[in-house]
């Protein structure tokens, strides 16, 4: 290239790499292992680590729109929770719950901390939506010595302590239902009548968002879903009463976190109710709380009004 002439070709586009980590057993009476598969962004040797984790029935890519703002700063890694995305789907339904995930979050931060030669626990900052926040708390009771991290900062998005029984139900009701596709449109248009209340989309932001949710079908005819069907057992046990019991222990967890936490919440959430989030602001970590117009459960974090107040947190 002359002088004169101007380089005109596109930035490089930023591109994870997909990476495996094998996990324990999901419970006491299962001794076979798993893979999680994991989406790293950024300097791998990058001590200062990002942990992006999703929802109840998506994957590490929803993270896309984050990563790649944030991937010159951290390294960002962002799991395919088992029994999603490109993880393994586990031979017992019953592993796919909270306590067996956080275990497979202790077995990559093992393998990070390897990975940055680290000889003392590392500090690590968490984003959780919905279900990755849940993941996120129950893995902030574990003492340093076994977690090997300490969590710096936590983003809790759109998820607390309480949640509306009426969402878990209103989740319930799609949650591993068969579904066939002919079109990456057709499981396009599926997937954003169950999920209006991620706000306001483009049809090609909705169209990326929904394709890594996407299969070939195992007998090659059309498309499926990613994840493992036998993820709705343990999630319509959930009774009303249930729900309740186990909220007075997730609120004690949430009142004993002692690092700086962002609650982030689409003001139409029917997940997270606004008294709760209040709550949240005003007792524990006295969370600050972000919140999004014309958005419900949950928050996409792929636009500039809902990226900015997060980066703002995190790099402060």
């Amino acid at each position: 290239m002359t002088s004169t002439q101007i380089d005109t070709s596109p930035a490089p586009t930023i591109e994870p790499v997909l990476k495996y980590v094998t996990c324990p057993g999901a419970s006491k009476t299962d001794a076979q292992t798993h893979r999680m598969a994991y989406w790293q962004w950024g300097d791998e040797s990058n001590p200062r680590i990002l942990i992006c984790v999703h929802g109840l029935s998506r994957q590490g890519r929803d993270f896309d729109s984050v990563a790649r703002s944030l991937c010159d700063q951290y390294q960002v890694i962002c799991p395919d929770v088992v029994g999603r995305g490109h993880s393994d789907w586990l031979a017992d339904p019953k592993g796919y719950q909270v306590f067996s995930y956080v275990s497979d979050m202790v077995a990559l931060m093992q393998q990070l901390r390897a990975q940055v030669k680290a000889t003392e626990p590392l500090d690590i900052d968490w984003l959780g939506t919905s279900m990755g926040g849940l993941i996120g708390l129950g893995f902030s009771t574990l003492p340093p010595e076994v977690s090997g991290v300490k969590l710096r900062k936590f983003a809790l998005n759109d998820v607390g302590p309480k949640l509306r029984y009426e969402a878990m139900v209103r989740i319930g009701e799609y949650l591993g239902q068969p579904m066939r596709f002919d079109s990456e449109q057709q499981a396009a248009d599926y997937l954003w009548s169950i999920s209006t209340g991620f706000g306001p989309h483009t049809p090609e932001q909705w169209l990326a968002l929904s394709r890594p949710l996407l299969r070939p079908a195992p007998d090659g005819q059309g498309l499926v879903l990613h994840y493992d069907p036998a993820l709705a057992e343990p999630f319509k046990t959930i009774t009303e009463e249930s729900a309740v019991s186990g909220e007075a222990m997730l609120w004690q967890v949430y009142d004993a976190l002692t690092c700086p936490v962002m609650l982030l919440r689409g003001k139409n959430s029917d997940l997270l109710d606004h008294d709760t989030a209040t709550s949240m602001t005003q007792r524990g970590p006295k969370a600050q709380l972000i919140e999004f117009e014309g958005v419900g459960h949950a928050p996409m974090l792929n636009n500039p009004a809902q990226l900015d107040p997060l980066k703002k947190f995190l790099l402060a």
